[in-house]
């Protein structure tokens, strides 16, 4: 297929894109390269035959309905938006602006786009979310497809808008649509503002290692190779107008996660003292939800599909990756926000 990646300089959507090449599929990578974007993460596939690069914001009508046009895709995977959720509590517009303004738009162009096609059966809109839609869970329980919505941050709340608008426009308009929300993701090439990474700089550093307030807040941790791949999974098989929650199936409290860092830190580049003594608890977040959890029941049985990586290979992978890659970590420091703590209530 020739696919459409919104947002394939980010995090996420550079893994998608280079998946989806080595796969043998063609991608168009759509990308307005703000703060979070970096084309370093799909220089490996750049010079690839099925590979097409184009700056353009999701939020311009024009732009996108020229990028449709031209490359005439046969799906759309939309990935682009702002995640992180520190920055959507000081600047909640531009996360209104992009998340849902922004998928409004690219919504309507798939739908001219498609139209003016004649409604091709086989075209897919895939919309990428998250499970922190959900809102938060207590000690038991985990989201389904059909749990409720009930988002706590400026940044949930942005991307429950943007599932709500893709499901509009295919009980509306009939656009073919499928979504997926996934957990939390980490691997190689996150930018250093997401927990992991930054563990890891604080860590090398010699710094402070933050945790927002007892480090008991729990995540379902997915490496985002297992994710790239169940995309293209739903992208292919999903039925119309389904949804797939994507996790990890790997529960962890925030402050085992770090501590687990720490002790690879401890192997692969050890330091005069234990990384651990680094640690430090820090004012908590706003609103910080306590536990995501996914049943990915449907999934796993429907598609077959099952992560890979367990904690225990996965981050020791991502721990290995940053450490070869330091020139790459560094280039992101100087970038907005980077190592400040963000998303302070005032």
């Amino acid at each position: 297929m020739k696919l459409l990646v919104t947002g394939g300089a980010g995090f996420i959507g550079s893994a998608v894109v280079r998946r989806a090449i080595a796969q043998g599929h063609s991608v168009v990578n759509v990308d307005s390269l703000t703060y979070a974007a970096c084309l370093d993460n799909v220089a490996s596939v750049s010079d690839a035959p099925g590979y097409a690069f184009e700056q353009a914001d999701i939020r311009d009508a024009e732009a996108m309905a020229l990028v449709l046009r031209t490359h005439k895709p046969d799906a759309i995977m939309h990935l682009a938006a702002e995640s992180h959720v520190d920055r959507s509590i000081d600047g909640p517009a531009a996360f209104v602006e992009t998340n849902v303004t922004g998928t409004y738009v690219l919504l309507e162009a798939a739908r001219a786009y498609w139209t003016e096609a004649g409604k091709p059966t086989d075209f897919r809109f895939h919309h990428i979310s998250t499970d922190e839609v959900f809102g938060s869970l207590g000690e038991t329980g985990f989201f389904t497809e059909e749990s409720p919505y009930k988002p706590n941050s400026p940044y949930s709340a942005s991307k429950a808008s943007s599932d709500h608008l893709v499901r509009a426009w295919q009980e509306t308009y009939g656009l073919p649509v499928v979504l997926t929300n996934c957990s939390n993701n980490y691997g190689p090439y996150q930018f250093p503002e997401k927990l992991i990474p930054v563990v890891i700089l604080k860590a090398l550093s010699g710094q402070p290692i933050p945790i927002y307030g007892k480090g008991d807040n729990i995540r379902d941790w997915l490496h985002v190779e297992d994710h790239a791949e169940a995309l293209l999974l739903v992208l292919e098989k999903a039925t119309l107008g389904s949804s797939y929650n994507i996790g990890g199936e790997n529960e962890m409290t925030n402050l085992d996660l770090v501590k687990m860092l720490c002790g690879i830190l401890d192997r692969l580049r050890p330091a005069e003292t234990p990384y651990a003594e680094q640690i430090t608890f820090v004012t908590d977040r706003p609103g910080h939800d306590q536990r995501y959890a996914i049943d990915p029941t449907r999934i796993v049985e429907d598609l077959g599909w099952r992560p890979k990586h367990t904690p225990e290979t996965g981050l020791e992978q991502t721990v290995q990756w940053y450490l070869d890659n330091e020139a790459w970590l560094k280039a992101l420091l100087a970038r907005d926000g980077v190592g400040e703590r963000l998303g302070v209530d005032k």
